[in-house]
Parts: C-alpha cells; structure tokens; sequence
C-alpha cells in the first residue's frame, strides 16, 4: 500500500491552473477533463510544504539569494540518484529550462545560426530557436518497432552543415525514451567531431520507471562536459512547476561565464525566496516520496496498456521508460489530426495534447499525462474509449 496520498483528488480550478482554468481558451470548450499540460496532480512532499510554510510564516520577504547549502543539496542528489559527481561552482540557476535554453541560444549563437532538435520533440525547442531569430534544423527520429531511435547518419550530415547548437531531450518528451549511454557517446564523439555546444534538457530524469536508467550526458565524458549545458529542476519531479526554479549545470569556465554574462544582459540575478527554499528541500528530502511516486506511476502506466489493448485495439501506446507522458499512435484509426481532436473534444470530451504540436512525425499522436489519480486516470480511459471505441 503506497503510504502517500496520490489517490487524493484535490480541484485545481479557480487557482490560476494552466491545465484546469484555460481549457476553454486553449481548446474551445471547459467541460473537457484535462490531461495535457505536463504537470502532476499530486501534492509535493510534506517537508517541500513545510519548508515553504515556515518561510511564509516568517513574514518577510526581502531579498534573497541562494546560499551554498541550496547548491550542496543538487550535488549531493545527482550523486547519490545518478553517480554523477559535480562541483557546486558548476550551477547556475534559473526559473526554468525554457528560459535556460533561451539563454544558451541567445549567448552561444548568432542570429541565423543553426540550432539542431530531433523531432517530435518538447514545443519549445521549435519556438525558443524561432524567437531568437535562429535556424531550426531537424534530425527527425525514426519510428521503429514502437519506439524512437536517432538516424544518426542523418544526424551527422546536418552536423556538417554547420550547427551550432544541438538540443537534446533525455527522457525524451513526448515519447519517454531514455537514451542509452551508447547513444549517448555516440552523439557526443559527433559534436566535438564538429565543434557542436549540446544543450541536454534532463528536466524528466529523475522520473524513471524500473528496470530503466538515466545516464547525465555530462558524465560520460570530460570532453562532451566541455561542450555541455545540463539543464535540470525539481519542477517535474516533485510538481513544483508553480515556483518556477531550475539550475543549469556547466563545468567548463568559460562556457558558465558566457552563460551568466546573457542572464546578467537579461537582468537575472537569483531565484525567489521561494523557489530557493522549495528546491533545497525537495532534493534533501523528497527521495521518499518520489520512490511512491514512481510506483503510483508504473500502475498508472499498467493500467493504462491494459486498458488500451483490450478497448482500443486500433491505439498503439508507446512504453515509455520514464516520464509520467503516454505517446498514443491513433494512426491506426483513420483520421486526420483534426478529426482526432474534435472525436475527443466532442465525444469524449478530453483534452490531450495534439502530435503536431511537437513538429514532423508527430502527425496522428495524441500526448496523454497520467499523472494523476487513479480514478481520475479511469475517467479518461473511458473518455477516450467514449472518442474512439
């Protein structure tokens, strides 16, 4: 019996909720159940409350800065959930990955350079390169056998042409592919080959089902360290999103001064008294909870297999080895992405993210988030049977 309360169903509406309070702007209609926005149903830990409890209860809010002890508490649990051992001078912080990888493209690049991503992949990494008047150049993935693998002859010739930056998701989002450490080596020996910065976004790597592990990109080499941003945050992992805090990790000198040279630009400077507090307390204490976490997940993630396999035969759901996110092939029905949205708008009325939105090969997917209470998981199985069966 999973002591923590992940069957506890809390309403989230009327706070301001992304997921819950903008269904209707987003999606046209707020008598859907959502279950796209990537993030958790669920309560943080108990000590992650208190921690930001006691803070309130103080009183004063002042200026803050985030103290050594913040940074001690990151190295200490990359250590012990990882292996991988990082020096506290090495961190830099942020409100989060997006804003991170802004931040890289706009200090590691010029305007027009080419930024490298591998579709479908996490929305921003299209938009961030866009906005910051960047080249986008896909390595699409192959789909094969039900998961995703790198065409790395295709990624070795875009190398060629000259990109500057290449932006990795490891877990991968939307799929929940971990790559392999052979993967991994193998794209690091092309990007010193070609003098390529790797910015390796690893917001969802301490989400990671059994029988699967996460390896930190930076720690497989020193010189794929040298070339590397690692971006990380409590934010997925602990459903902290709200606090907006996330750290950048670069061992190379040079690189960290260029990085916090353009957040200076920007007029960054530290966290919230908030966000600080939050972040410290989860990497000391919430190993517990997450350890529950993940077992709430694997019997979300069973039930949801079993549940498509035997109601909605024509649905393929990638096995995701990490991540609380369910990439559902609806191919295999026949109908265009429209039609897909409005059959679960209208007869289902669920709200999913849509494949396209995560650029070529994402056509025919829906992006699913099971975390959340079991019940609540019932519900939009049935929902989606309700659009498609």
């Amino acid at each position: 019996m999973n002591r923590f309360s992940f069957h506890q169903k809390i309403s989230r509406e009327n706070t301001a909720s992304v997921k819950w309070d903008r269904t209707k702007e987003v999606f046209g209609r707020s008598d859907v159940l959502p279950m796209w926005v990537a993030d958790m149903d669920f309560q943080p830990p108990e000590e992650v409350k208190k921690a930001i409890e006691d803070r309130i209860a103080h009183g004063v809010y002042g200026y803050t800065y985030a103290p050594d002890s913040t940074a001690e508490s990151i190295a200490q649990w990359l250590y012990k959930r990882h292996d991988w051992k990082i020096e506290k001078e090495w961190i830099l912080y942020s409100t989060g990955v997006v804003p991170s990888i802004a931040t890289a493209i706009k200090a590691f690049t010029e305007k027009e350079d080419k930024v490298m991503l591998q579709s479908p992949v996490y929305t921003p990494f299209f938009e961030m390169i866009k906005q910051n008047g960047r080249t986008v150049v896909n390595s699409e993935l192959k789909l094969e056998n039900g998961r995703y693998e790198i065409d790395f002859v295709d990624f070795e010739n875009k190398l060629k042409e000259g990109v500057k930056i290449f932006l990795l998701c490891n877990p991968h989002n939307p799929g929940g592919r971990i790559w392999t450490g052979e993967e991994l080596r193998k794209i690091g020996e092309l990007c010193v080959k070609y003098d390529c910065l790797i910015l390796s976004d690893e917001i969802h790597s301490d989400l990671i089902y059994k029988g699967h592990k996460h390896y930190p990109f930076a720690s497989l080499d020193p010189r794929f360290a040298e070339i590397m941003v690692t971006c990380i945050a409590p934010t997925k992992t602990w459903n902290l999103a709200g606090i907006q805090a996330s750290a950048a990790i670069i061992s190379d000198e040079n690189l960290r001064k260029t990085f916090e040279a353009e957040q200076h630009k920007q007029g960054f400077f530290t966290l919230s008294a908030f966000g600080i507090i939050g972040m410290e307390a989860a990497y000391r204490h919430g190993e517990e909870w997450l350890d529950g976490l993940i077992d709430y997940l694997e019997e979300n993630k069973r039930t949801a297999a079993e549940f498509i396999a035997e109601h909605l035969p024509d649905i393929h759901m990638m096995e995701p080895d990490g991540t609380y996110l369910l990439w559902l092939d609806c191919r295999g029905l026949g109908l265009s992405d429209a039609e897909l949205r409005r059959s679960l708008l209208d007869k289902g009325k669920l709200a999913l993210e849509p494949g396209p939105k995560y650029g070529p090969g994402g056509e025919g997917f829906v992006r699913m988030n099971i975390a959340c209470p079991n019940e609540v998981l019932a519900e939009g199985l049935e929902r989606l049977k309700r659009a498609f069966g």
